[in-house]
């Protein structure tokens, strides 16, 4: 990894700019709803006693590789996981997931090869695959997206609310690069090779590593251990720490960094600021709660204690200032 960005790779500069997204993303969300919470992870629906929660995402241009390499048999466990991780990040217990895919012409392996892979996704999220639509739209769409829609059911007393200063933080790991940070990740890994390259020091070439689906975090016994809040590290990287409440989030004992994010910092030359603001740089949820609590959450899972929460604002890390 590097910290000279004078000619490096940013993520705004390969197409995607955050801060546009989240300015684009407050003004739909405040159009159709001025109550709607801009740090939500879930849609939730009063239904008298409990609560409906509905999360809606897609996988990106990580769709772009696996029509490169050929292979779909992954990314519909990335459209479930991005989803049922959200819920999970309300305090929600996934429960069903339906499916929307859009395609320029039908294609029977390549539909095969998805609907593998969200079956796939389904059980490891244990929630039921109910079905879903497929749009053919050649007018409208080159090759073919696929997204989606998770439901879950949760009482009041279940939804995760603020992180509270004084809390600590736990850290589960990714199992690579997931779902996000994939306009900046294919133009690093193409800026001089291609995913037909063996990725260094492994058996897999470039495109199955960028291909290793994401993480899905259902089953962590969160609510178990009293946690306060919880955050899904998506786009944004290390700052949807922030979504859990208006505090500081001081990282000093973070996991270990997959090579693949090293791998894109030195083949892009991105500096390790824009790879914190973009990545989960393997910290794919966090978890925040008192700290014995916390304590006894890592012991119980493969999560780690990798810092607290304080008074102030930001996301800090080994010298570098995430605000």
């Amino acid at each position: 990894m590097t910290d000279d960005a004078d000619e490096g790779l940013t993520y705004a500069g390969a197409g995607v700019d955050i801060g546009a997204s989240e300015a684009a993303t407050a003004a739909l969300v405040g159009a159709v709803d001025d109550e709607a919470g801009e740090g939500d992870y879930a849609g939730l629906v009063d239904i008298g006693g409990q609560y409906l929660a509905l999360a809606t995402d897609g996988v990106g241009t990580k769709l772009l590789v696996a029509e490169v390499v050929g292979d779909y048999s992954t990314v519909g466990i990335d459209c479930i996981a991005m989803n049922a991780n959200d819920l999970v990040a309300a305090g929600v217990d996934p429960v069903a997931f339906v499916d929307y895919l859009a395609v320029d012409e039908p294609d029977e392996v390549t539909a095969a090869e998805l609907g593998a892979g969200l079956a796939t996704g389904a059980e490891r999220a244990d929630v039921a695959l109910v079905g879903g639509e497929t749009a053919v739209m050649p007018e409208v769409i080159r090759g073919l997206d696929i997204a989606g829609t998770c439901a879950g059911l949760a009482d009041e007393s279940d939804l995760f609310a603020e992180a509270e200063v004084g809390d600590a933080l736990v850290g589960f790991p990714s199992s690579g690069i997931h779902s996000n940070g994939l306009t900046l990740a294919r133009e690093a890994a193409t800026r001089a090779g291609s995913y037909d390259d063996p990725f260094p020091d492994s058996e897999k070439t470039v495109g199955e590593i960028l291909l290793e689906p994401t993480r899905i975090y259902t089953g962590l016994p969160l609510h178990a251990h009293d946690t306060h809040a919880a955050a899904h590290v998506t786009g944004g990287g290390w700052t949807n720490l922030e979504r859990m409440g208006p505090h500081r989030y001081e990282i000093t004992d973070p996991l270990p960094v997959p090579p693949v994010f090293g791998f894109v910092a030195d083949q892009g030359g991105v500096a390790d600021e824009e790879l914190y603001r973009t990545f989960n740089m393997g910290m794919g949820f966090v978890a925040a709660l008192a700290p014995d609590d916390a304590a006894a959450l890592a012991d119980a899972t493969d999560g780690q204690v990798v810092g607290r929460v304080t008074e102030g604002t930001g996301v800090a890390t080994d010298g570098l200032e995430l605000d």
